[in-house]
């Protein structure tokens, strides 16, 4: 799991049956930074995730990647590597020591 930031939406008109419906929206994950570990910062790369909550642009999610983003009931039949599987209400991040 890794924490991302909605940045956009794609819509894709032709796709497989099973995909019909499913919102597809652009990712981006965050990482400690690398000085201090003090707060998230951007990793510069875009991922597209099916939505299963109802996320919106600029909200924080949770984000599974791989197999373990079709363990979901909504997800296990469907061809996809990411999903989200939550909605980032905050974020704590000690100093490390």
């Amino acid at each position: 799991m890794f924490v991302a930031k909605v940045t956009g939406s794609l819509i894709a008109t032709q796709k497989v049956e099973s995909m019909r419906g499913w919102k597809l929206l652009l990712v981006e994950p965050y990482k400690l930074e690398s000085s201090g570990n003090r707060k998230l910062v951007p990793t510069g790369r875009t991922f597209v995730a099916v939505d299963t909550l109802g996320t919106g642009l600029g909200d924080y999610v949770l984000i599974t990647q791989g197999s373990s983003a079709r363990f979901t009931p909504e997800t296990s039949k469907l061809p996809i590597d990411a999903v989200i599987i939550g909605i980032v209400d905050q974020v704590h991040v000690e100093k490390a020591c």
